[in-house]
């Protein structure tokens, strides 16, 4: 593992076999069977006993966070704190996951909620801790054990949460972390048969693949793919804080989120004025040292990551250039490119880097039409004073998750999940629990 600020070798991790997968499968399904036998609320006592743990810890995962992904302390702080507020959330679902009572004639209908058995969970390298989270949460708190697999550069703060949950007394094998590479590692659990569901976060590319390997065994995939969500400000908005708000809304964690907005469509007639806004506050972003309490933005995660980014900046294209360190470290400046076609790479395809474009539109039409010209449908903001149009804009652009006066996208106790190729699915929200449960119908008689 190479730390991503320096290029220092941080540490060595054993990849695990196709046979360790399946050595793993056996390990999860003994552990689940005991798991789903325990009373709710010991279920409940047990996730509520992790999360205090991972409590305790909370420096150290995210420093461990800085290390192996090059995120900033502050956001590494936030993720290792997510972590621990999903643990609570789910553990308060374990006795509240109810079944209904159907009426029908000749007797009395109830349904069953059961769990799933053993689910793998596939994290990606740009958020590896909380997305870990998302799935390993609440399929634990319905009953089921769970198989991570973590991205190939971040596994360490993965392979720390296993040690917590087994410091909090969760049953041996409940809860494994199997590191190692995702053609192999990954494939193997995609495609065994003791694997009841899939959870993939990364690109719509390996999503396609495995959604058809999930296929062959109609086993279930939830997906959280990729994204290039649009920032639409209108000209009746707070232009001076709509400005204010662009930088991080495309550069938190160096870019690399599927939410990121990196498509800015701005109004015509205030254009001009907003990139005159824009520019002294992408100045002030603060890139450098993660480590470092005051920096906003890191490296990012790798060289072929920067190689890529850079790919997508068309030799001196116009545009708004912050600054970032040189010398060691995968470095790129917050870049805003303007005066790109609307079909130009950059302003259609996931760069996942601190790279965006602008665009402007005439009228909310234009905007609209702009805002679903792409194959995702993650997520988006929209900046306006009239209620009206904030209503109806959310209505018609074709995303998941979407604000009004801000960038929000993501919170534990609410849905999260793309249209077309953004993924499949919803995960967090007082319905992640059901996601990895059967529903079972049972028909009792009273005439007999």
């Amino acid at each position: 593992m190479l730390n991503p600020a320096t290029e220092e070798v941080i540490a060595t991790v054993p990849a695990t076999t196709r046979a360790g997968v399946d050595a793993a499968v056996g390990r999860a399904a003994a552990a689940q069977r005991q798991w789903a036998a325990a009373a709710p609320a010991d279920r409940a006592r047990l996730l509520r006993r992790f999360a205090a743990v991972v409590d305790d810890h909370l420096e150290e995962l995210a420093r461990l966070e800085v290390r192996e992904a090059g995120h900033t302390v502050g956001n590494a702080r936030w993720e290792a704190g997510n972590v621990r507020d999903l643990l609570d959330y789910a553990a308060g679902g374990v006795e509240r996951l109810n079944g209904r009572q159907i009426p029908v004639p000749g007797g009395l209908d109830i349904t069953l909620l059961e769990p799933l058995g053993v689910v793998g969970v596939i994290a990606p390298w740009n958020f590896p801790m909380p997305i870990a989270a998302w799935g390993t949460a609440p399929a634990l708190a319905a009953g089921n054990a769970v198989l991570l697999k973590p991205a190939e550069t971040t596994p360490l703060t993965a392979l720390r949460l296993a040690g917590l949950a087994l410091e909090a007394g969760l049953p041996e094998g409940l809860f494994q972390v199997l590191p190692g590479a995702g053609t192999v590692a990954g494939d193997a659990l995609v495609r065994h048969p003791g694997v009841a569901k899939i959870v993939f976060t990364g690109s719509t590319r390996v999503g396609k693949s495995i959604m058809a390997s999930c296929a062959e065994r109609v086993k279930r995939v939830t997906l959280e793919l990729g994204g290039k969500s649009p920032n639409i400000v209108f000209a009746d908005a707070d232009i001076e804080a709509a400005a204010a708000a662009t930088p991080m809304s495309f550069l938190d964690n160096a870019g690399q989120d599927c939410c990121a907005r990196t498509r800015i469509l701005v109004q015509r007639s205030v254009y001009d004025r907003f990139l005159g806004l824009l520019a002294p506050a992408v100045a002030e972003v603060v890139v450098g040292d993660p480590a470092d309490e005051k920096t906003q933005v890191g490296p990012l995660i790798s060289r072929t990551q920067r190689d890529r980014v850079r790919s997508y900046v068309p030799e001196g294209a116009p545009g708004i250039r912050g600054a970032a360190p040189e010398g060691p470290g995968f470095w790129f400046p917050p870049t805003v490119l303007t005066g790109l076609a609307p079909g130009a790479p950059a302003a259609t395809e996931e760069v996942f880097g601190p790279v965006a474009v602008v665009l402007p539109f005439e009228d909310e039409a234009d905007a609209v039409r702009l805002a679903n010209a792409t194959e995702y449908g993650l997520a988006g903001s929209l900046w306006t004073r009239d209620v009206g149009r904030a209503l109806r804009v959310s209505r018609a652009v074709a995303a998941g998750n979407l604000s009004v006066n801000s960038h929000s996208s993501v919170r534990y106790w609410t849905p999260f999940g793309g249209y077309k190729q953004s993924g499949l699915g919803r995960e967090l929200g007082p319905d992640a629990l059901t996601a990895f449960t059967e529903t079972k119908n049972v028909f009792l008689s009273t005439e007999v």
